[in-house]
C-alpha cells in the first residue's frame, strides 16, 4: 500500500494527512500527537476514526496542520483521517457516517461589518 493523502478542514484549520501501513504512530507537525495535543479530549478526537473502524496500530499517519486553534486543528485532523480510511476500505463509510466524522463542519467566524464594532453587535443607540 502506498501513501494515501487526504485533506481535512475546520474553521480556519487545514490538515494534510498522509497515511500508510505501519504501527500506529501519529506525527503532527513533526511531533508526536500526544506532545502536540497535551489535552486528553483532543487526543481522543484524533484517535476516534481508528476506534470506530477497529484499525488501531495498523496505520502510520503524518499530518501537516496549519491555522486556527487546537480544537479546530484536532477536528480537521479527524476529518482528514476519516477520509483517508475511506480510501483504504469503502465499507468503513457506514461506521464513520453514523458518528458524523465525514461531515465538514461549515461553521466559521462571521465577518465584521462596517459601522458596527463586531459582526452583530451595534454601537449604543441614543434616541435624544
Amino acid at each position: 500500500m502506498e501513501v494515501i493523502n487526504a485533506l481535512g478542514r475546520r474553521k480556519t484549520s487545514v490538515a494534510r494527512v498522509y497515511m500508510s501501513k505501519g504501527t500506529g504512530k501519529v506525527i503532527v507537525n513533526k511531533k508526536d500527537f500526544k506532545e502536540f495535543f497535551p489535552i486528553d479530549t483532543l487526543q481522543a478526537k484524533v484517535q476516534r476514526p481508528f476506534e470506530l473502524t477497529n484499525t488501531q496500530n495498523q496505520f502510520d499517519v503524518k499530518v501537516n496542520v496549519d491555522g486556527g486553534g487546537f480544537n479546530g486543528q484536532a477536528e480537521a485532523i479527524r476529518l482528514g483521517i476519516s477520509r483517508a480510511l475511506l480510501e483504504v476500505d469503502p465499507e468503513f463509510r457506514v461506521a464513520l457516517k453514523v458518528e458524523g466524522l465525514l461531515t465538514r463542519d461549515p461553521r466559521m467566524v462571521e465577518r465584521k461589518k462596517p459601522g458596527q464594532p463586531k459582526a452583530r453587535k451595534k454601537f449604543q443607540f441614543s434616541k435624544r
